[in-house]
């Protein structure tokens, strides 16, 4: 199935897109796309509903595609070529770092440049939305507590994530840097998240062009190992790392400016696009 939620910001209603490329309503069945509807007896009571009863949405905004997200985890440095063109080794045990979900947006929502960037950078992340309560689980059993994949755009501030005092966080967390959806695709429709091609284009000129193959750590291990630090919940998004192609690491290094359209998507779970606009 392939969930999302359209309509207004803060007015979003639930919805899935039914086999024929059309938007239907589920605000009829479930409060939202996230909780309890993205349990394993949410998501089986949504597939058993007939689509074609129910009514129309017209799709003037997708929002972000989970509602009530708790936690937006994100691995660092996680695949290993592009480990590689920063220069940096890769890490014995995965990188965590946390990104607001202040900075949840839609897919194709603006981008706001934070006052005093210079070095705003782009990255295309195949995104875990967890479905169930995970903690301590084994890494066999890690994949039970998966809702489904996302495509998430993990927009950077090189200057403010490497070069000021403390964490990455700061760096990762502006207003509007974290972009997810148009769906949430449940993962009976992925037979293999770990051989999904990624991409990114800047004005229409390829950056990324990658797979999900070349990830250090794969989606069980990641979902394991985070669970034995803290409980994931219900809407909880794992940012699973990038592909190389950032702007940080070509030579010299290229940033995104006021005016700047970025296009991205992975294989099977759809497409964003944004402008990115200087904030106020």
């Amino acid at each position: 199935m392939k969930l999302m939620r359209v309509g207004p910001i803060g007015q979003e209603k639930p919805a899935i897109l039914d086999a024929d490329g059309k938007i239907r309503d589920l605000s009829a069945h479930v409060a939202d796309i996230g909780g309890a509807a993205i349990s394993p007896e949410g998501l089986a009571k949504i597939a058993a509903l007939d689509l074609k009863s129910l009514p129309e949405l017209k799709a003037d905004r997708i929002g972000a595609c989970v509602a009530g997200t708790g936690k937006f985890i994100c691995i660092g440095l996680n695949y290993s070529d592009h480990a590689a063109e920063t220069g940096a080794a890769v890490p014995p045990e995965p990188v965590i770092f946390m990104k607001a979900t202040s900075a949840i947006v839609g897919p194709n929502d603006d981008v706001l440049i934070p006052r005093g960037s210079e070095k705003t950078d782009w990255e295309v992340e195949l995104g875990v939305v967890i479905g169930k309560t995970a903690k301590y689980v084994s890494e066999a059993d890690a994949l039970d507590y998966v809702a489904g994949y996302c495509v998430s755009h993990d927009v950077s501030e090189r200057a403010f994530q490497t070069e000021r005092a403390g964490q990455w966080t700061k760096g990762k967390s502006c207003d509007t840097f974290g972009p997810i959806g148009p769906w949430l695709v449940t993962k009976d429709e992925i037979a293999d998240p770990l051989n999904l091609g990624m991409w990114l284009k800047v004005n229409g000129e390829t950056m990324q062009n990658g797979s999900s193959k070349t990830m250090v750590y794969g989606i069980a291990h990641v979902v394991s190992y985070l669970s034995q630090f803290m409980s994931l919940h219900p809407g909880d998004v794992i940012s699973t790392g990038t592909p190389p192609g950032v702007g940080m690491g070509m030579k010299p290094p290229r940033y995104l400016k006021a005016g700047d359209v970025v296009e991205l998507g992975i294989e099977g779970l759809g497409t964003q696009k944004q402008t990115f606009r200087a904030d106020a």
